[in-house]
């Protein structure tokens, strides 16, 4: 099987059953190692009653079947894989390599990473090695040869998982090693000394090399570094994260057909993986997502990461490879999940595209660093809340199982990058308080607030499907990817794109002449100096907003100005304009506009754009569609407490009753099936 363009096959495995047609996949990780094998029975007989389809095993399974150097142990995973098997549950195969026993680290302590001052990390958490490691790598590949090579016709093996959640704490590593692969990997980028020189800039403050033995990774420094180094770090990581993946891939496609992926991280605490290069070498695009208290909308950044997941899968269904049942242990205040949140938080990924939902874990943990972890089956076992919620969500979502294979249907995108969200967060730039995602996530939430449901694209994609597109902060850009909005508007289309975008190309060198640089022409102004606000400062606007953190001089060519500064250092100077080009319209936005006004005026430039929005759109219901061959899906997910009126009608999968107009209760959850004449 190869990758990318057999996304929706290779998920289709996990969910169709020759018995009952089509269904969502539901499932969990499992740890067997952690328990006695007496608990084993008594753990799949619960597995079969919540109507668990697919349980991920041997994940970290390294130190139980490789106990030493030459030595191979399968008899536990041979005696789990059997039972699983025997239950009728599908398996999601570990290639155990997520995390070095310690036999390895103690004969070879050159593999454990080193940070950016020069220490190195010490064995006893997990990922304890260096992702250059050839050491590592050669022994992650024999072990994932030999498990291959064992269960690679197993029938029970529906789908590989490698390793798990590449780079989440090692993905930066500074050592020697490193230093020499980082070297390579400049080599192959620029080919020679002088195209380094002039990429990086290295004319300011004396950085000149003059051979390839002087480039390092950006080590500590006394001040400030060199951007585009640090920006060529994060990429050449991101790349030897993924070979890592590549590495045991081969592996798995020279030895079995059952499809191959790895669990992403698309969410707000993790950046040092640029997924739109790791997409394609996946059969499945699967995700972990757990919700992030430390944000103050943790739901809408679940939608934003399930709506980029989807662009991952290049529009397809993807798999939610983990989340929680209720608390996780590694923020600083692990909050429960209050009732109806779990049902909640899950019909919002499979609202924007999941047609599989995994948990991590199925028995919640008695030692080790997770056992505060929330899980399937909790510490307090069948006698609990959540495992009656546990029931009632595979219940529910096995009401609306036809679904599987259907899509989300978005008029509008927004472009997401991860090179721009490195380079927008390096130091020495206007403002600190701008952080690409928060303006990312503003302007997803305005969307999301609106009624708008988009896709999440990356730079340069085809726009060609979309009435609106909306391009937050994209600081740096190339040409190529400002022209494919450049020409989307031309051909008809409306862009709102806001400040500090354009502002540099893909060495992260400024692009002359005026900001937003790479857009001037298409907005019809320039910028010619930032007025960054000081620390909780504030601009009004003349249409009654507020904006800000940020303010700009903009100087109208052929723009209009919708809306001015009314105060602070620019009063009277444009804040908002639009501009007519070819057949569509560029609106540009100079500040941080407060939240109800910036929905707004997305909601003014989705109408201009044609974009349908739904009309029994409700204050803090989130709405979406999904579209099938003949019927349409549509999801209404109350996040408040009280009651909304919503205009649905057709059948209400989760109830089973037929609606016209419908009541959604306090944090309720609907489904509503309309036929479609085609």
């Amino acid at each position: 099987m190869s990758p990318s363009s057999t996304v929706g096959s290779a998920l289709s495995v996990l969910t169709t059953s020759g018995e009952t047609g089509s269904r969502l996949a539901f499932g969990c990780d499992y740890n067997p190692e952690q328990w006695d094998p007496a608990v084993w029975a008594e753990d799949i007989r619960l597995m079969r009653e919540a109507g668990v389809t697919i349980v991920a095993i041997n994940v970290f399974g390294w130190a139980q079947i490789q106990p030493g150097p030459d030595v191979f142990d399968f008899s536990g995973l041979d005696a789990i894989i059997g039972l699983l098997h025997g239950a009728g549950i599908g398996i999601n195969l570990g290639t155990g390599t997520a995390s070095p026993p310690p036999w390895l680290s103690t004969r070879h302590p050159e593999i454990l990473p080193v940070d950016a001052d020069g220490i190195r990390a010490w064995p006893g958490g997990r990922q304890a090695y260096c992702p250059s490691s050839p050491v590592f790598r050669a022994a992650a590949e024999r072990l994932a040869t030999e498990v291959a090579t064992r269960y690679g016709s197993h029938p029970a093996v529906q789908l590989w998982h490698v390793s798990n959640e590449l780079g989440c704490h090692n993905a930066h590593c500074y050592c020697d090693v490193s230093a020499g692969a980082f070297r390579d990997w400049l080599r192959a980028r620029y080919e020679t000394l002088d195209g380094l020189n002039a990429a990086w800039g290295t004319a300011f403050w004396s950085q000149r090399y003059g051979a390839w033995e002087e480039v390092l990774p950006p080590r500590r420094t006394l001040s400030a570094g060199n951007p585009t180094q640090a920006l060529d770090f994060a990429r050449f990581s991101s790349d030897e994260v993924l070979e890592c993946y590549r590495v045991e891939e081969r592996v798995l496609r020279r030895l079995t057909t059952v499809p191959v992926t790895t669990n992403f991280m698309v969410t707000a605490h993790i950046r040092t993986q640029d997924y739109w290069q790791w997409a394609p070498h996946m059969d499945v695009i699967a995700n972990d997502h757990y919700l992030d208290h430390r944000l103050p909308d943790p739901h809408q950044e679940l939608s934003f990461a399930a709506d980029t997941t989807r662009g991952l899968a290049e529009g397809g269904p993807w798999l939610l490879m983990e989340q929680a049942t209720g608390a996780v242990n590694w923020q600083p205040r692990n909050i429960a999940k209050t009732p109806g949140e779990l049902m909640r938080n899950t019909f919002a990924h499979v609202a924007r595209g999941a047609d599989g939902v995994c948990f991590f874990q199925w028995r919640a943990s008695a030692q080790g660093t997770e056992k505060f972890h929330s899980a399937l089956l909790p510490h307090a076992g069948t006698d609990s809340r959540k495992w009656q919620e546990v029931l009632e969500l595979s219940r529910a979502l096995g009401s609306v199982r036809e679904l599987a294979g259907t899509r989300v249907v978005a008029e509008a995108a927004l472009i997401f990058s991860w090179e721009a969200w490195w380079a927008t967060d390096l130091d020495s730039h206007p403002s600190e308080e701008l952080r690409y995602l928060e303006q990312t996530h503003a302007m997803y939430r305005a969307l999301w607030e609106a009624g708008i449901t988009v896709d999440v694209v990356k730079p340069g994609a085809d726009l060609s499907g979309y009435r609106l597109v909306v391009v937050p902060s994209l600081y740096l850009v190339r040409d190529a990817e400002a022209k494919a909005v450049t020409d989307f508007v031309a051909d008809g289309g409306t862009a709102v794109i806001t400040f500090f975008s354009g502002i540099v190309d893909e060495d992260d060198r400024v692009r002359l002449g005026g900001y937003p640089g790479a857009f001037t022409t298409l907005l019809g102004l320039h910028v010619d100096e930032f007025f960054p606000l000081a620390a909780g400062g504030s601009v009004a606007l003349d249409d009654g907003a507020t904006g800000t953190m940020w303010s700009e001089n903009i100087v109208p060519g052929t723009a209009e100005v919708l809306v001015a500064f009314e105060d602070g250092p620019l009063p009277g100077s444009p804040a908002v304009t639009r501009n007519a080009f070819g057949r569509g319209s560029a609106w540009y936005v100079g500040t941080a506009v407060d939240r109800p006004h910036l929905s707004g005026l997305l909601v003014r430039a989705a109408q201009e754009a044609g974009v349908a929005i739904p009309a029994d759109h409700a204050d803090g219901v989130e709405s979406v569609l999904r579209r099938g061959p003949d019927a349409d899906y549509r999801f209404y997910i109350n996040h408040t407490d009280a009651a909304r009126t919503v205009g649905a009608a057709g059948l209400e999968l989760l109830t089973g009753a037929a609606v016209d107009g419908m009541e959604l209760p306090p944090g309720a959850v609907r489904v509503v099936k309309t036929r479609r004449e085609n």
